[in-house]
């Protein structure tokens, strides 16, 4: 589904999944230090933990890709350090949370 090689973050705190292109890309710069044009994942959960966010580049434009749970909530990754905002993950961990498995490997 993804590009192999490709960087991927997932936010800590849960954001508001209103939030469109430019608000999602403005938390990119804002919380994670990152440009949103870098063509990394940028992974984004709701409240309830049952919708998710993924805002990415691919060269031409910015794409924004969301998914709702039928069932259960997603498991959002712990920081190694207290005030990190964002966890970096592999592509097997990141497969397996956007698939809605309860556990991920780092």
């Amino acid at each position: 589904m993804i590009p192999q090689g490709v960087e991927i973050f997932v936010a800590v705190e849960p954001v508001d999944m209103r939030f469109g292109f430019e608000r999602l890309g403005g938390l990119v710069r804002e919380r994670m230090g990152r440009e949103p044009r870098s063509k990394a994942l940028f992974v984004f959960f709701g409240k309830r933990r049952q919708t998710v966010k993924i805002l990415t580049w691919d060269g031409t434009g910015a794409v924004l890709w969301y998914k709702r749970l039928d069932r259960g909530v997603f498991e959002i990754p712990r920081p190694e350090r207290e005030g990190e905002t964002s966890v970096i993950v592999s592509e097997v961990a990141f497969e397996a949370l956007f698939a809605g498995l309860t556990k991920t490997v780092h």
